[in-house]
């Protein structure tokens, strides 16, 4: 019989480890403030370079998980080191492997200061930007940061359960973030009538369609434009 010890990754008793700090963090500190959803982008340059001629990134996941890796120490860093959402007391992540191929991370975040309602507009949106203003964060998010579509749109999309989509998009439109009983918020999505911007994608096989606010997944400005990938920003307190 071989025993696997805990630093041996994916070990059961490293899983049994990481689940005995996550719930020492939740017992002292509370609930986190923040989850993020960190998601690699086979388009990224540091990947592209590395590749040989006639080769995809879904060919070399020895680079993409290194890239990744690289890149994951970073957004750590960026939240932890420069405190874009403020003092941060602990944190801790995971990082699992798409079906695709394509690794992404799952982050949670304590503040020193807790994160009022008041202030969750300054840190995550659901609306696309000016494009004229900035044209590279509207780009970053109509790339990255869409759902979808589902629904009525593509009946075939993944997210669909019972002629339905299991993450309750589209999203109803609202001139004002709201905070719920259950402590999550419902974020700002303007209509187009109200001020808020569209855009148009094209689906496999399809038609050019468009789309507004209430396809667009939460995200944090400054953290898509460091890092150019699909990052989900959420407020869990």
């Amino acid at each position: 019989m071989v025993i696997l010890p805990s630093s041996y990754i994916g070990s059961p008793r490293h899983i049994h480890e990481y689940t005995q700090d996550a719930m020492t963090y939740v017992r002292k500190y509370g609930r986190p403030d923040l989850f993020l959803t960190f998601t690699c982008n086979s388009s990224w340059p540091e990947i592209k370079e590395q590749l040989k001629y006639g080769q995809t990134s879904m060919d070399r996941h020895d680079i993409i998980a290194r890239v990744f890796r690289q890149k994951q120490i970073r957004f750590i860093k960026v939240i932890t080191k420069y405190h874009i959402f403020g003092t941060v007391r602990c944190w801790m992540y995971t990082i699992e492997w798409q079906k695709r191929g394509l690794p992404h991370s799952h982050n949670l975040i304590w503040l020193h200061d807790k994160i009022y309602p008041t202030d969750i507009d300054k840190i995550i949106q659901a609306e696309f930007p000016n494009p004229q203003n900035d044209p590279e964060l509207y780009n970053i998010v109509v790339k990255n940061m869409i759902h979808g579509p589902c629904g009525p749109l593509n009946l075939n999309a993944p997210c669909m359960s019972d002629g339905k989509c299991t993450k309750k998009y589209p999203k109803p439109y609202l001139n004002d973030t709201k905070t719920e009983d259950d402590g999550y918020p419902k974020y700002r999505r303007r209509s187009p009538k109200n001020g808020g911007f569209t855009a148009k994608i094209r689906l496999q096989g399809r038609d050019e369609l468009e789309i507004d606010n209430q396809w667009v997944l939460p995200y944090n400005p400054l953290l898509s434009k460091m890092f150019q990938a699909h990052i989900n920003v959420e407020y869990c307190n």
